[in-house]
């Protein structure tokens, strides 16, 4: 099992360094900065022990602060978000009868961002109960 880390900017080290969480320096991690990368790596390699999301994968999406959900411009960024990588991934594990990974995390410091991905996950576990 290997552990996967999304951040187009940062690594595990330096979210460490914000989050004091152990794990972050504890694990091993294969580091994919974007969506292309994350996808390939999971069809590659199968689902992960552990994900750990940024939210913000492109300079687009650093421009604006938003301070509600529906506020982000999904649709009009040309790079994809943290978000879509989690979307793909419960997608992909429906798709294919897989579990999710049994530890996911979530680093960004786009704060609505990471209320969105963390939604998406609580809404999964709402409707299919794992």
């Amino acid at each position: 099992m290997y552990n996967l880390f999304l951040d187009d900017i940062r690594n595990p080290k330096e979210v460490y360094e914000y989050t004091f969480r152990y794990l972050y320096l504890e694990k091993e991690w294969k580091v994919v900065k974007n969506y292309d990368e994350f996808v390939e790596t999971i069809q590659v390699n199968g689902i992960p022990n552990i994900i750990s999301f940024d939210h913000d994968l492109g300079m687009e999406h650093y421009i604006h602060q938003y301070t509600k959900p529906e506020e982000i411009p999904y649709d009009q960024y040309t790079e994809k978000t943290g978000y879509d990588c989690a979307k793909w991934l419960i997608n992909y594990c429906i798709d294919n009868k897989l579990d999710l990974p049994k530890i996911i995390l979530i680093h960004s410091m786009n704060i609505i961002g990471a209320q969105n991905i963390t939604s998406l996950f609580n809404t999964y576990e709402k409707i299919y109960g794992k």
